[in-house]
């Protein structure tokens, strides 16, 4: 315990010492942020590239956790570094969404190439301690559309000052709660995890409201990506009860504001990777509210759905089953009353 303690204080530190350098670095480089149209919610230039930190804190970490490198954790520092390299071209060069992508499809392959994908579960309807094997042919492109689709949940999402780093560190962790109550993840995830919280947690204190720095796509897309393959190794082959609810429960709020962002834009006619002003922060600010208010909210409704992650692991599989689907269904209707489908330039 007092291992894991350092490790997230060191780690902590990294990001937190960092991230002034980072930040004069990206003036150097003049990967700045200007607002340019009426969805940005900032009205100066600020810097960007703070996921650089995240990132240095996250690999100097990782390395010197000590132990040998396996095989999985060797595919997810690659996967990371080549998500990261495709998130400061585009925050210097602002690349096509098609680009984007080819980054995070390489990426989730170098994971699968590597073994870290969703191919043994648990029995959704027997014993939950009885595990079942995906075929491949079924598991790869469920991983694929599993890593690619968080990966933008959290870029999607980062629309806020401390919005979607907040709200990685609180799917940190519910995850390393998660992993604890199951007893069935490696030590090494854990650690892994607890690195990631470290940081985030570091990166933070600069990047709320108001936000000297934001970290860009490179974060966004870094947090989110590292997320989904710790819930591949982790949360979802540790889940006792039912086969993805901890992972998308943990992760939820990205998930299902990028889920209601298709619908919506599908609804009213628009391309799906054209943006708008429909997010929930966005309706946040219509209301009159702050942006620390705003995202206090959103910290509040991810932390409530981490919680009933946990007390999901917790339960047989039909109670599970219940609970997940009435979830759910109440986060459906309430978007639908709160206008989330409403399409809104």
């Amino acid at each position: 315990m007092e291992n894991l303690f350092l490790i997230a204080l060191l780690s902590t530190l990294i990001s937190f010492i960092s991230t002034p350098l980072i930040r004069k670095l990206a003036v150097i480089l003049d990967v700045v942020d200007v607002p340019k149209d009426n969805r940005r919610v900032h009205n100066k230039p600020i810097p960007k590239l703070g996921g650089i930190a995240i990132y240095m804190s996250f690999i100097i970490m990782f390395i010197a956790k000590g132990g040998p490198i396996k095989e999985a954790e060797l595919g997810v520092l690659i996967g990371a570094t080549i998500i990261v390299i495709g998130g400061f071209i585009d925050d210097k060069y602002t690349i096509k969404p098609w680009q984007k992508l080819c980054f995070q499809l390489v990426a989730a392959c170098v994971l699968i190439g590597t073994k870290t994908m969703i191919s043994i579960v648990t029995n959704p309807i027997g014993d939950a301690s009885q595990f079942l094997t995906i075929n491949p042919y079924i598991a790869i492109p469920l991983t694929l559309i599993w890593v690619i689709g968080v990966t933008n949940a959290f870029n999607l999402i980062d629309g806020l000052d401390g919005l979607s780093a907040g709200l990685g560190f609180i799917a940190c962790v519910t995850m390393i709660v998660a992993s604890y109550l199951s007893g069935r993840v490696e030590p090494e995830i854990i650690v892994i995890t607890i690195i990631l919280a470290g940081a985030i947690l570091g990166f933070l204190p600069y990047n709320f409201n108001p936000a000297s720095i934001f970290m860009g796509d490179t974060g966004a897309q870094l947090i989110g990506f590292l997320l989904a393959a710790i819930a591949m190794k982790g949360a979802i082959k540790a889940t006792s009860a039912i086969v993805l609810a901890v992972p998308i429960l943990a992760l939820g709020l990205p998930i299902y504001d990028t889920i209601f962002a298709i619908v919506r834009r599908k609804i009213n006619g628009k391309p799906i990777a054209q943006g708008d002003k429909g997010h929930l922060h966005h309706r946040l600010l219509n209301m009159g509210l702050s942006q620390r208010q705003a995202v206090i909210i959103m910290y509040l409704i991810s932390a409530i759905l981490g919680l009933i992650a946990v007390i999901v692991m917790q339960l047989t599989n039909r109670s599970a089953y219940m609970v997940f689907a009435a979830v759910i269904i109440l986060i459906v209707f309430l978007a639908w009353r709160f206008g989330l489908f409403k399409h809104k330039n």
